[in-house]
């Protein structure tokens, strides 16, 4: 493993580390305009959620690595005290890119990006038609951290109105389909993540039970050589270890009896295979099934 101490390396090296591995990073499509109504349009990776009541977003225009120079966006806020953080997706991904570029001031990026601006209700800085969702935001403070080249500066909002496109929402009406938004977030260099597909993968959150942990495994299940960390960590994630009575009826089950005829002279073997089947079986979420299946052989259950 190799360290660094950003007082040791240049500041545009650590800089490059920091977005290489904190990733992937949400993006804040930032609407601003000037004191004299110019529009400036910007994405920011340094963003993200940090309250609901009242609902608050930060993000950070931090100051040019490279002159240590400020950004529009950041005079605009310190002029105005208004923003709209617009949020991106796939299929707007390349105008939102293209927005990045350095014009200069009072050139309009919603016309250099060939995007279109929709008026706002509470804030002066029009929100983009073509995002799936727009938080109009009044700025609560700038703060910033550092006068240097790659310094913070902490534009910390609070979001009046959320507009949310109609086509996001799942078949309730009431929460976003990660799939249908298509969202994209930024990685280091000139990477992206697009939010959907294999990528998207359900966990289901420790809140709403209180799982054994890892510790209470079984010592043949918590020492295995198949299983991974993650896979440990489901079956952690249970409340209660499946009863005898349970596992000895899964014994008849076909899938463990296929293996125990199959390996049945071969116990080192069969055993690979059983925590095999139980991985496969919490990749598909079928975490009673993996748990039966790694107990039934067990001496414990026999």
């Amino acid at each position: 493993m190799k360290t660094f101490n950003p007082k040791e390396i240049p500041t545009a090296e650590f800089h490059s580390l920091m977005l290489g591995t904190i990733a992937p990073r949400p993006i804040a499509f930032a609407s601003t305009v000037d004191q004299e109504g110019n529009v400036n349009l910007s994405p920011f990776s340094f963003f993200n959620c940090f309250g609901s009541n009242p609902p608050v977003l930060i993000f950070s225009p931090a100051r040019r690595v490279r002159d240590n120079t400020g950004k529009h966006t950041l005079e605009n806020v310190l002029e105005t005290g208004e923003v709209v953080i617009n949020i991106g997706n796939y299929a707007m991904v390349e105008q939102m890119s293209l927005a990045s570029t350095e014009y200069d001031k009072g050139v309009n990026e919603f016309v250099k990006a060939g995007l279109t601006p929709v008026a706002s209700t509470l804030v002066a800085p029009p929100r983009v038609a073509e995002a799936p969702a727009a938080f109009e935001c009044k700025v609560l403070e700038v703060k910033p951290i550092g006068n240097q080249g790659g310094s913070a500066n902490l534009v910390i909002c609070e979001a009046r109105l959320l507009h949310v496109q109609d086509e996001v929402f799942g078949g309730d009406g009431k929460t976003i389909d990660p799939f249908k938004l298509d969202a994209v977030a930024r990685l280091g260099g000139d990477w992206y993540l697009r939010a959907n597909g294999d990528s998207l993968f359900e966990l289901p959150k420790p809140v709403r039970n209180k799982g054994i942990g890892i510790d209470q495994l079984p010592a043949h299940i918590r020492n295995s050589t198949v299983l991974t960390g993650n896979n440990l960590a489901r079956l952690g994630n249970t409340e209660a270890i499946p009863s005898q009575e349970e596992v000895q009826a899964f014994a008849q089950d076909p899938m463990y009896r296929y293996l125990a005829q199959k390996y049945a002279d071969n116990p080192i073997e069969k055993e690979k295979q059983v925590h095999l089947l139980a991985q496969r079986l919490l990749a598909e979420g079928r975490v009673p099934e993996a748990w039966k299946v790694l107990l039934v052989s067990s001496p414990l259950h026999r």
